[in-house]
C-alpha cells in the first residue's frame, strides 16, 4: 500500500488539473450511515427505500403534502447539525489549499465537505442545509425559512422568493433530475480534469458513476520513441483516475480506474497529503 500512496501522491503533485469524487463511504468514518452497506439504511428497512422513491411524487403533485411528509420524520442520516468531518475531508480541504485540488463533486448531502473548508464543493445529490427551487434553480439556505412556522400557520408550502413557486429540499429525490448547474459543472470538470480521486464511493448510483467513464474517455496525442529511432505519435488516456475505497468497484473490474487504494478514506487521504508534502520539501 505505501507504494500505491507515494504513487498517488506523486500523480496529484504532477497535475494541472485534479478533482475528487466522493461517496458515502467517506462520510460513514464521521459515524453517518450509508443507504446500501450490509448495516444500511435500507438494507435495514426496505420499507424507507419504498417511500424514498415517492417523495418526489409527492411534491410535483402537492407540495404541501410534501412538506407535512418531511416535517413529521425523523432524519434517517441522524443529527448531521453536529455531525463533524474526519480526516479524510480535512485532507481533501487541504489538497485545495495546497492549489492542487481544483473542485469535490459529492454525492453526500451531509455538508460536511464545507465544514471541513473545501471551497469548490458541487453537491451532486443536493445538500440537507438548503432549499431549491424546481422552478428557477434558485437556493435557498435552511434558515431562510421557518417552514415550523409555516405549518403552524397554515401556510405550508414554503414559496420561492424569487420566482413564487413552491420550493422543496435541495436533496436530490428518486426520479428527480439532477438540477442541470450542478450536472452541467459536474460534466465539465470530469471532462477537463487530469486527476480524478474517486473516494468511498461503489460507483454504482447513475448518473454520477458516469463521470469517472466520461473522463476516462479524454484522449491526448503523446510522442513516444519507437526501437527504430523514429518518434510516434500516439493517443493516451488524458485523466490519472485513482480509486481510494474498502472494496474493488465496477471502475477496478472494468480498468476504468488506474489503481484502487484499497482501506479507510480516513486513513490512505491524510497519508496521500503528507507525502505530498515531503516531495515538495
Amino acid at each position: 500500500m505505501e507504494s500505491l500512496i507515494e504513487r498517488a501522491a506523486r500523480d496529484l503533485a504532477s497535475s494541472h488539473h485534479a478533482i475528487a469524487l466522493t461517496g458515502a463511504g467517506i462520510s460513514t468514518e464521521s459515524g453517518i450511515p450509508d443507504f446500501r452497506g450490509p448495516s444500511g439504511i435500507w438494507t435495514k428497512d426496505p420499507e424507507a427505500e419504498r417511500r424514498a422513491y415517492q417523495t418526489y411524487h409527492i411534491f410535483l403533485n402537492d407540495p404541501k403534502e410534501y412538506w407535512e411528509e418531511i416535517l413529521a420524520r425523523l432524519s434517517l442520516l441522524g443529527d448531521l447539525e453536529n455531525a463533524k468531518p474526519n480526516p479524510g475531508h480535512h485532507a481533501l480541504a487541504e489538497l485545495e489549499k495546497m492549489g492542487i485540488l481544483k473542485c469535490v463533486v459529492t454525492q453526500n448531502v451531509d455538508g460536511l465537505h464545507d465544514k471541513a473548508g473545501s471551497q469548490r464543493v458541487l453537491e451532486y445529490h443536493g445538500g440537507v442545509f438548503k432549499l431549491r427551487c424546481p422552478s428557477c434553480g434558485s437556493r435557498f439556505s435552511r434558515q431562510e425559512y421557518d417552514v415550523e412556522r409555516l405549518r403552524q400557520e397554515g401556510q405550508l408550502p414554503p414559496l420561492c422568493r424569487k420566482c413564487g413557486s413552491p420550493i422543496k429540499g435541495d436533496v436530490v429525490h428518486f426520479n428527480e433530475p439532477i438540477p442541470s448547474d450542478i450536472a452541467h459543472e459536474s460534466l465539465d470538470e470530469a471532462w477537463k480534469c487530469d486527476l480524478m480521486l474517486i473516494c468511498g464511493t461503489s460507483s454504482v448510483v447513475y448518473p454520477f458513476a458516469q463521470l469517472p467513464r466520461i473522463a476516462r474517455q479524454r484522449k491526448v496525442e503523446k510522442e513516444q520513441k519507437a526501437q527504430s529511432g523514429l518518434y510516434l505519435v500516439e493517443e493516451v488516456a488524458a485523466t490519472t483516475i485513482i480509486e481510494v475505497n474498502a472494496e474493488p468497484t465496477p471502475l477496478t473490474r472494468e480498468g476504468i480506474s488506474d489503481y484502487l487504494i484499497q482501506g479507510r478514506t480516513a486513513e490512505i487521504l491524510p497519508k496521500i497529503v503528507e507525502t505530498v508534502k515531503e516531495l515538495s520539501r
